[in-house]
């Protein structure tokens, strides 16, 4: 089972993105207590008031969840749009819905994201990459991103990347066995750094990169924070 929160600046998008998880396959619960009446199948859970005290429930409780926001920023502190694993515009929703059902294969998202914006809260396992340094203050980098190949030499010319990286895939190929033995089919590395621009973006592409050579496995690359 696939738990999808979805939310949203307003009721009229929270019911629009819901529905498009509906239309592939979903069914839409209206509170976290639903869950132990679920027969199985994918739930989604539509919230539109950033959701922070439901959030923090679910997180009490120990719930699975993939979180979403769909639109424009809410500012509601602790809410969706800031802890959202996945930020999206309404032509993103089907897809995305078709990639978040039950699996069977496991599938790992190599998220980056900005702490000034909030960590994710479902990583597996969250990486702090502020130790290395900033791209952001070299002139001629400071406006590309992760994405750019200038940035990313700049990131894994220092060793420390590598030998972090290094490190970070043994682990993700030692547990994902363990996390499928408990039916979690979807597991979160986040790579986090002050704006979620250069340093996370670079490890967590290359992350991807190097899970993508294992078989029996789907790898998904996020940056969370840029376009």
């Amino acid at each position: 089972m696939t738990l999808v929160i979805v939310g949203a600046p307003n009721p009229t998008r929270m019911d629009e993105a819901v529905s498009a998880f509906e239309a592939a396959g979903f069914t839409r619960i209206d509170e976290l207590d639903q869950l132990d009446r679920a027969r199985g199948g994918d739930l989604v859970l539509g919230v539109s008031d950033g959701a922070a005290e439901l959030l923090r429930e679910a997180d009490r409780r120990a719930i699975k969840y993939v979180l979403i926001h769909d639109g424009e920023d809410d500012h509601h502190e602790g809410g969706t749009f800031e802890r959202a694993h996945h930020r999206i515009e309404a032509a993103q929703r089907g897809e995305l819905a078709q990639h978040l059902r039950s699996r069977e294969r496991p599938l790992v998202t190599c998220l980056a994201f900005g702490y000034k914006n909030g960590a994710p809260a479902d990583a597996a396992l969250l990486i702090d990459a502020r130790f290395l340094d900033n791209p952001y203050w070299i002139p001629e980098l400071r406006d590309l991103s992760g994405r750019d190949p200038a940035v990313a030499e700049y990131v894994m010319q220092q060793p420390a990347a590598g030998h972090l990286l290094d490190d970070v895939q043994r682990i993700v190929r030692d547990l994902l066995p363990l996390y499928q033995e408990k039916g979690r089919m979807h597991i979160v590395v986040a790579f986090g750094c002050t704006g979620g621009r250069h340093r996370s973006v670079v490890l967590a592409g290359e992350l991807a990169e190097r899970l993508r050579e294992i078989e029996g496995i789907d790898v998904d690359f996020v940056t969370r924070d840029i376009d």
